[in-house]
């Protein structure tokens, strides 16, 4: 008798890698387990499982939304920085995913390039997820995608308007339009245009605008990003000359729909990306779409342990 195939592993390194449907259930799964979270009562499937966090880059609601999701699942979280860990002197990707995926049952990475997590995923016994690379962020688009649906629907048909750089976030939400059906008008300086085979995208959804106050008009939601990303600090003088047409003011957002909502990934610099007006006005949602990276994090970790769970 032939031995039983061992189920595939799963891994989320870039949005692309679910489904529509898959992603209808992580959303149903998300509302479930929020409304247990506001209602203070304990869901614990995750009792004996445990997540490493590999931090190559630095963060705050990355690294918070996952060990304290974990911990709210149940689970434990490990903390592992690469400056104090063997992956900081040398030792290969892929022999450090051998152990650490022998060890714990999920793990997520937060690094550089891409290809550091596609070969770790590649040697690793269990699921691996994206928490940001210079390419993709996609549990930031997760949780905003769910926010722009918790707030105001469908996302299908709508107009999404990123003002800003094409970053790793930009990219994320080109792969989730061409999932979703929606439109993303995107607006960059000279020299920071998309680059499609980068992004992983087929161009059907996006459409690229060299005023953003033109990217801006009729929009349904307008979101941006710091002008310097991680890893670029060394052309930060030149892109705060470069990006100082590109901030998200009231003037851009009366371009937008009168009830269009502003999304910032955070931190958030006032006065460069954004005017303060903005961001700490009545149409920006960044405070809840901040927590839903805690609670849509929580639905993909179930469903990457669990499979399918169904909501009660």
């Amino acid at each position: 008798m032939a031995p039983a195939k061992k189920p595939r592993v799963r891994h989320y390194l870039q949005f692309r890698d679910l489904s529509r449907t898959e992603y209808e259930h992580l959303f149903a799964r998300t509302r479930w387990i929020k409304d247990r979270f506001k209602r203070y009562q304990r869901y614990w499937p995750l009792e004996d499982r445990t997540l490493a966090m590999i931090f190559e880059k630095q963060s705050t609601r990355t690294r918070l939304s996952f060990e304290a999701g974990m911990h709210q699942l149940g689970g434990t979280a490990i903390f592992i920085n690469t400056r104090d860990s063997q992956l900081g002197r040398g030792e290969p990707v892929e022999d450090a995913a051998q152990v650490i995926s022998r060890m714990c049952d999920l793990v997520m990475i937060r690094t550089f390039e891409q290809e550091i997590i596609e070969r770790f995923a590649g040697s690793s016994r269990v699921p691996v997820i994206n928490g940001l690379t210079n390419e993709y962020h996609p549990c930031q688009i997760l949780a905003d995608v769910y926010t722009f649906i918790e707030q105001r629907g469908s996302i299908r048909g709508k107009t999404v308007a990123w003002i800003g750089d094409s970053n790793n976030v930009c990219n994320t939400w080109l792969q989730a339009a061409e999932l979703f059906d929606f439109n993303v008008h995107v607006s960059t300086p000279p020299g920071y245009e998309i680059e499609p085979e980068r992004a992983g995208v087929h161009g059907t959804h996006f459409e690229e605008f060299a005023d953003p106050m033109k990217a801006a008009k009729g929009a349904h939601l307008v979101t941006t990003d710091v002008w310097t990303s991680m890893g670029f600090e060394a052309e930060n003088a030149a892109r705060k000359r470069d990006f100082e047409d590109w901030q998200v003011d009231p003037e851009m957002m009366k371009a937008a729909r009168k009830d269009a909502l502003f999304m910032h990934c955070l931190p958030a610099h006032r006065g460069e990306e954004v005017a303060a007006k903005v961001i700490d006005g009545r149409q920006s949602v960044v405070w809840d779409e901040a927590e839903n990276r805690l609670h849509t994090q929580k639905a993909l970790i179930e469903f990457l342990l669990l499979g399918k769970v169904k909501s009660k």
